[in-house]
């Protein structure tokens, strides 16, 4: 049989680190040599860490990537590596280098570079236009990158039309609620429509506002999964490749022949080449035992991105402890309960911040909350200094009611004695803003929006309910009370959310349909919502952008997220409530 056996590392780098990701990369490579792995494969840019954004502007940094790429091919004797980095030559390329007996044998270049959402690689890179095939130990290897893989007529099937029995496609492929399962499926037809054994390589870990889930997948070529890794963590997954059961597969596809007679026809033979790399023969050896990763349900999958996106933000930043001002609310219940995951109770302080109107109701779940998570919360009243800041400015409000204003202040005195907190003992503020009030702007300026990092701000309201479910299906974490009672900001007496807003479940359909489907009042007034409903809520929206603009950045979960992924301007005279 002609076999090969393949090691995929789903590693966690950090942007920047290359000094660190270098080691990371000849640590998998050992790892890989000691399952006698043929070939080990690691994610896009895994030596930069992606995305490098305007990093990628400075020659020193690049510079910096290809000599960690040079002491990487050090450690390839006897295994083919192939390494993702920076290439430069008379432009610089989003490159994977496929290394051998401490030499660099080729560099792929990625064709097509997405620019859309998330990405700005066509801002940095030039694009590719070769599609090589490697002979590894007497096997042909397609070797693509990342968005490469998104398009039918992409480098994978020119690769297979010129023989490649094995394509490897490296990413950095972000997480987003209700991808994972497209991509496989999309991933599941190239295989079987190139009639090719597919091995698709993720990155894992949390990059500021993005989140990568690793989720590898080795599918055959009928576009069967062979082998997943599991989601969220730095995994080897190793496999034993038949190769002859692609020539088998082939025999019965008479389109491919005529595919391939195009090819010979010269057609695309010009962006195809051919590169010899090595023709050990692979010992024979005791076959490993695969296991495909059971696909998470949603809501475990958004929360267990949400922690490791939290703890990465926390750990590579060099912080080592967190404080979050907690009301006894849903919201800063759920991220006490991501940060406890995160980092662990004894790394996560509570500051509880009583004023006027802040019910017996709030304390007792605060105090619940701290002890089922094991987190220590201290009390902080702020009634003296709200009191204190009405005086003052008594002469300067003469002749006006109460109003938001009064409110707002409480706030921001909270925001103030967390950030005291920050600079005093040095802990990360984790702000508890959702998304649904970060599109309606139902948050303060410099209150609870200060912080730095926003770790719910891409989660809708009632998805916020349903995490915490799913969270206290694990063991007692938030209390009952708090999952029953109405949303309350406690800023005024007998204040309801629904004051100010439109029901969650009502506003989160319009912030779905109006920031993540671009539907204009017309579309989402016919979905059956009121139409005044709708334009209240629009006008919200679109006033609220220069509040979403100062607020920190946080974990990416749904289609559109507001920051690099959603980007409108301040200064804007159109209105979607018009």
């Amino acid at each position: 049989m002609k076999t090969l056996r393949l090691a995929l590392a789903q590693i966690n780098p950090t942007v920047g680190s290359i000094k660190k990701n270098s080691e990371k990369i000849i640590s998998f490579i050992e790892d890989a040599r000691r399952c006698s792995a043929d070939i080990v494969a690691f994610p896009e840019l895994c030596v930069t860490g992606y995305p490098p954004e305007d990093l990628l502007l400075k020659p020193s940094f690049i510079k910096d990537n290809l000599k960690a790429l040079d002491e990487i091919k050090r450690h390839t004797n006897d295994i083919v590596a192939v390494v993702g980095f920076v290439d430069k030559r008379d432009d610089i390329y989003n490159a994977a280098a496929v290394l051998y007996n401490h030499q660099i044998m080729d560099i792929y270049y990625k064709v097509f570079l997405p620019n859309y959402g998330v990405f700005d690689e066509l801002r940095y890179f030039q694009s590719g236009d070769i599609c090589p095939v490697y002979e590894i130990c007497g096997c042909l290897v397609g070797l693509n990158i990342c968005e490469d893989i998104w398009y039918p007529d992409g480098p994978a099937y020119k690769q297979s039309l010129a023989g490649a029995e094995l394509i490897i496609n490296i990413n950095a492929s972000p997480y987003g609620f209700n991808k994972s399962r497209a991509k496989e499926t999309m991933l599941s037809a190239r295989a079987f429509d190139n009639r090719v054994i597919l091995a698709y390589l993720n990155t894992v870990g949390g990059q500021d506002e993005l989140v990568f889930d690793g989720a590898s997948t080795v599918f055959d070529a009928a576009g069967e999964v062979l082998a997943r890794a599991g989601s969220f963590s730095e995994e080897l997954v190793v496999v034993d490749l038949d190769l002859e059961g692609v020539f088998a597969s082939r025999l019965h596809d008479p389109r491919r022949r005529q595919k391939v007679k195009s090819l010979c026809q010269n057609q695309i033979s010009g962006e195809i080449k051919k590169v010899f790399v090595c023709d050990r023969v692979p010992k024979e050896k005791p076959p490993v035992k695969l296991s495909a990763a059971r696909h998470m349900d949603c809501y475990e999958e958004i929360y267990n991105a949400l922690v490791l996106g939290t703890r990465d933000y926390i750990t590579k930043n060099g912080f080592k402890s967190v404080v979050i001002g907690l009301s006894g609310g849903i919201d800063s219940s759920i991220v006490a309960c991501i940060a406890v995951d995160a980092v662990g109770p004894e790394n996560v302080r509570g500051i509880f911040m009583p004023s006027p109107y802040t019910s017996a109701d709030s304390k007792e779940d605060v105090c619940e909350l701290s002890e089922n998570l094991k987190i220590k919360t201290a009390e902080i009243p702020i009634t003296e200094i709200f009191s204190a800041y009405l005086s003052e400015l008594t002469p300067a409000f003469e002749g006006r009611p109460p109003d938001t204003t009064e409110e707002n202040l409480q706030a921001r005195i909270r925001g103030n004695i967390l950030m005291a907190i920050s600079n005093k003992f040095g802990p990360l503020v984790l702000t508890t803003g959702n998304k649904s009030e970060m599109s309606a702007g139902y948050a303060t300026l410099y209150g609870d929006m200060a912080g730095g990092f926003a770790v719910i701000k891409d989660v809708p309201k009632m998805m916020v309910y349903k995490l915490a479910m799913r969270r206290n299906s694990l063991g007692a974490a938030i209390p009952e009370r708090v999952l029953t009672k109405a949303p309350t900001a406690e800023l005024r007496h007998n204040q309801k959310d629904s004051d100010s807003l439109p029901p969650y479940e009502t506003l989160d359909t319009i912030i779905e349909s109006y920031i993540e489907k671009d539907m204009s009042l017309e579309e989402i007034t016919a979905l059956g919502i009121d139409e005044q409903t709708v334009r209240r809520a629009l006008s919200l929206i679109d006033g609220s952008e220069y509040k979403r603009r100062q607020s920190p950045p946080g974990i990416k979960i749904t289609g559109r997220a507001f920051g690099k992924d959603r980007r409108f301007p301040i200064t804007n005279g159109y209105r979607g409530s018009r």
